[in-house]
C-alpha cells in the first residue's frame, strides 16, 4: 500500500507570507500539529510548521530568540510577523510512491510525526501522520501486544507549580509533546502541546500581559491550563500495563486521544503516546 493512501490527499497548506498568528490558529482551528508551507501558485513545498515550532518560539527553545530580541519581547508584534521568519526549511518528505511501510520507517527513524507527501515536481500532493499509522493500526488486529511492552518508562513530569515556560523548555529539550503534572504520587493533569497552543492562540495569553511582554504569560503557573473551566485541559485516558495496544488504539480513534497513562496501584508507570504506536508498527511491519 502507497503512503499516500493511507494519508490525506486533499492537504491543506499556507503562503509562506502568511502571519505566524494565521498558522497558529488554522492549526488549532482545523486540529492540525503540522502544515507544510507551499508556494501559492505551484504548490511546490517550501517549508512546514509544526506545533513545537510554536513551543520553542514562545519560549522552550532558540526560536524565543525572534520573539525576545526582532521585538523585544513583544508578543502582539512577534505572531503579526511572516510564518516563514520561523518555519523550519529542511523538511523530512517522502515521495508520492513511497509505501506505507517506507513512511512508517521515516517517521521511527527521523522521528517526525509526520511527512508532506510530493510529486516529481515538488509539489504537496498529501500529507501522512502518526494519526494515519494509529488508523490504520485500528483495522490491523492481528497485531498486538501489552501496553507494557511499548509505553515509554521512567515518564518526564511537572509539578502543579512549575512555570508555563518551564513546561515548554521541557518539552524542547526532551522532544515531547505531553507532560503529565505529578506531585506526591499524585496524577494532577496532563499539559500538552495542544493546551499550550489554545493559551496563546484563543487569546489568553494575551489577557496575561500587562507590561506587553510574553513573560506575563509564560511565567503564569501550569495550573492555568489545568483549572477553571477547563477551557484548554481535556482529560487523558489511564490504562493497566497488560492492556492490549489494539484497545488503547481503539479509544486513541474513538475519543480522539493522542496518548495514554498507564497507572498501576494509583502510580504512574508510563505513557503511550502515537509516537509508540509508530514504534510498534515498525517493528512489526
Amino acid at each position: 500500500m502507497l503512503a499516500l493512501d493511507a494519508g490525506t490527499r486533499d492537504v491543506f497548506t499556507l503562503p509562506r507570507s502568511s502571519t505566524i498568528m494565521t498558522a497558529l490558529r488554522t492549526m488549532i482551528n482545523r486540529g492540525f500539529r503540522r502544515i507544510p508551507i507551499a508556494d501559492a501558485g505551484t504548490k511546490r513545498l517550501e517549508g512546514i510548521i509544526s506545533a513545537t515550532d510554536f513551543i520553542n518560539l514562545f519560549g522552550g527553545g532558540k526560536k524565543f530568540d525572534f520573539v525576545k530580541n526582532r521585538h523585544s519581547g513583544n508578543l502582539a508584534a512577534a505572531v503579526n510577523a511572516e510564518i516563514e521568519e520561523i518555519m523550519e526549511k529542511k523538511v523530512i518528505a517522502i515521495s508520492d510512491s513511497a509505501t506505507f511501510s517506507e513512511a512508517v520507517e521515516t517517521m521511527f527513524e527521523k522521528r517526525v510525526g509526520g511527512c508532506p507527501i510530493i510529486n516529481d515536481d515538488g509539489k504537496v500532493v498529501g500529507i501522512i501522520t502518526e494519526k494515519d499509522v494509529v488508523k490504520y493500526l485500528a483495522n490491523k488486529s492481528k497485531y498486538d501486544a501489552p501496553a507494557e511492552d511499548y509505553m515509554t518508562k521512567n515518564v518526564v513530569t511537572l509539578k502543579p507549580r512549575d512555570t508555563i515556560k518551564k513546561a515548554m523548555e521541557t518539552m524542547i529539550s526532551k522532544k515531547l509533546r505531553r507532560l503529565p503534572v505529578v506531585d506526591s504520587g499524585i496524577l494532577y493533569g496532563i499539559v500538552t502541546v495542544r493546551e499550550i497552543l489554545n493559551y496563546f492562540g484563543k487569546g489568553h495569553a494575551f489577557r496575561m500581559l500587562t507590561s506587553g511582554n510574553i513573560v506575563d504569560a509564560t511565567e503564569k503557573n501550569i495550573t492555568v491550563l489545568l483549572s477553571g473551566d477547563r477551557v484548554y485541559y481535556r482529560e487523558v485516558p489511564t490504562f493497566q500495563k497488560d492492556t492490549p495496544i489494539s484497545h488503547i488504539v481503539k479509544s486513541f480513534i474513538e475519543k480522539g486521544y493522542g496518548a495514554a497513562l498507564i497507572v498501576e496501584n494509583n502510580q504512574l508507570e508510563g505513557i503511550i503516546t502515537e509516537r509508540d504506536i509508530v514504534r510498534f508498527m515498525y517493528e512489526h511491519l
